[in-house]
């Protein structure tokens, strides 16, 4: 796991860890997937405000021999964020405008391309205590 800290529109990568939560363990889901906190990384503020990207590694959305496909995902994604991201986003400094989830079959770290990888993302707007998803 990495912790980077760059100023003025790079990125805040934190990891599990740096966040309370114990090494990675299994999160339940309602579909009952095994789910893996990786890291939380902050962008810098945009048009939008800032944006706090929660990911996830959760084998069982792969491609080939998977068990879970992208509708059952975004199930498990919403929970994710009004479970799991909304309270916690409180201690990772401002508050974002935007949660984004991404849930992927293998650890894929931030920005790189892994076209062998599935990755799901979806978006949500915090609207006091609930998360409320939003197109992309």
């Amino acid at each position: 796991m990495r912790f980077e800290i760059a100023v003025m529109g790079l990125m805040l990568a934190t990891p599990a860890w740096a966040l309370g939560d114990a090494p990675p363990e299994a999160i339940n889901v309602p579909s009952g997937q095994a789910v893996r906190f990786v890291e939380v990384v902050m962008n810098a503020p945009g048009t939008t405000g800032l944006v706090a990207r929660f990911r996830f590694v959760a084998p069982a959305i792969a491609k080939h021999g998977g068990s879970v496909d992208y509708d059952v995902a975004t199930v498990d994604m919403e929970h994710l964020c009004n479970s799991f991201a909304l309270p916690r986003v409180a201690s990772t400094g401002p508050r974002p405008s935007q949660i984004i989830i991404s849930l992927a079959d293998r650890d894929v770290p931030f920005g790189e391309a892994a076209p062998e990888a599935t990755q799901f993302f979806e978006a949500y707007q915090i609207d006091g205590d609930a998360c409320i998803w939003e197109a992309f």
